[in-house]
């Protein structure tokens, strides 16, 4: 079992208040990932349920027990580093095994756990080598692999990814995904990264300032964000806002587009959200808006236009990449009104 709940929890160092009453229910097995951008408390978070930042206020409950005041020790969950923190002198399973020799584990426990890890995590040839002789990757399965021998009620990840080039990264990713389906175990994960998120994530923990935003699945958080921040901070390309106004169950952009606001909205639009894929690029003067195409990137499978729309902004566009490069040209969008999403002037949903 790894249940984990945060009740209330803050962190304050000294007047400066950086974990602002967060309350979390994470599942036993689920692979959780906080994310959001730098300095918004999702590594302090991660901390305070390690055990490694003290809980100024509210209660950590692991499997329902009061976990708070208790050392890292104490917690029986693992921490996997940005870094590896591996120890160069002694080989991969010296450095896997490591803690259950300083537990004082036999040695036959220690070479069946470290054997079986290793198996895993695909490590069974370079059991002999040192870190130096390991690429990135293969250091960081040493890594989780160190993590994985404690057989702990979860397992914490504080931007493992982070020091691996791009394609290590992806590589990575299918790694980790594997292994939560492997071991079955509850695991929360930090990172800025919001691919990786995507990607990885039973669920989402969105956090701005010390706050969560929103959490949900991957479709839920790209589909129906909360607010006008989650909305632009999942997906890449991120979500177009455009500046609009509403009334008698129609909304207005400036230059004439119009189209129905959704049944039962709470309040005017002050903003309307629309993601790149549900543009369609027309003639101009065919569709809720017109613009100049100031870039096209071709990305292969797809193009990326950014559009210059005037007094509404630039705006992402993307479509096939088997489409004609139309850089320079000026043209008309039209938007999928299935698709539209409104906030009003607090940032929320309406």
């Amino acid at each position: 079992m790894g249940s984990i709940s945060l009740k209330s929890v803050e962190k304050w160092f000294g007047d400066v208040q950086v974990i602002k009453g967060v309350d979390l229910d994470i599942l036993d097995g689920e692979l959780i990932i906080f994310v959001g951008p730098s300095g918004c408390g999702k590594s302090t978070l991660l901390r305070m349920i390690a055990g490694l930042e003290e809980t100024s206020r509210g209660h950590i409950l692991l499997d329902g027990e009061d976990v708070t005041h208790k050392v890292p020790s104490e917690r029986e969950l693992s921490m996997v580093f940005q870094s590896y923190a591996l120890y160069p002198h002694l080989s991969v399973e010296e450095n896997m095994g490591f803690a259950l020799k300083t537990a004082g584990a036999p040695v036959s426990e220690i070479d069946d756990k470290v054997g079986r890890a290793a198996d895993i995590l695909k490590l069974g040839d370079y059991l002999d080598r040192r870190p130096k002789d390991l690429s990135g990757g293969q250091r960081q399965r040493v890594a989780i692999g160190r993590a994985i021998v404690r057989k702990p009620k979860g397992f914490l990840f504080d931007e493992p990814l982070s020091n691996l080039d791009a394609s290590l990264r992806v590589d990575m990713r299918f790694e980790i995904a594997r292994l939560h389906k492997t071991l079955e175990s509850t695991m929360v994960y930090v990172t800025h990264d919001q691919v990786e998120a995507m990607t990885l994530a039973d669920r989402i923990v969105v956090l701005k300032d010390g706050m969560i935003m929103q959490v949900g699945t991957p479709r839920e958080l790209y589909e129906g964000p909360q607010n006008a921040f989650v909305a632009q901070f999942i997906g890449s390309p991120k979500m177009n806002l455009l500046p609009c106004s509403g009334d008698a169950g129609s909304f207005h952009l400036e230059g004439g587009g119009t189209g129905p606001l959704p049944a039962g909205a709470s309040a005017a639009p002050t903003q309307l959200g629309i993601r790149p894929e549900h543009i369609e690029i027309t003639a101009h003067g065919g569709g809720h808006c017109n613009g100049v195409v100031q870039v096209s990137e071709y990305l292969g499978a797809d193009y990326f236009h950014y559009v210059d729309c005037g007094p509404l902004g630039l705006l992402t566009v993307r479509t096939p990449g088997s489409a004609d490069d139309i850089e320079g040209q000026t043209v008309g969008l039209r938007f999928d009104e299935t698709r539209l999403h409104f906030f009003g002037a607090d940032g929320l949903r309406v």
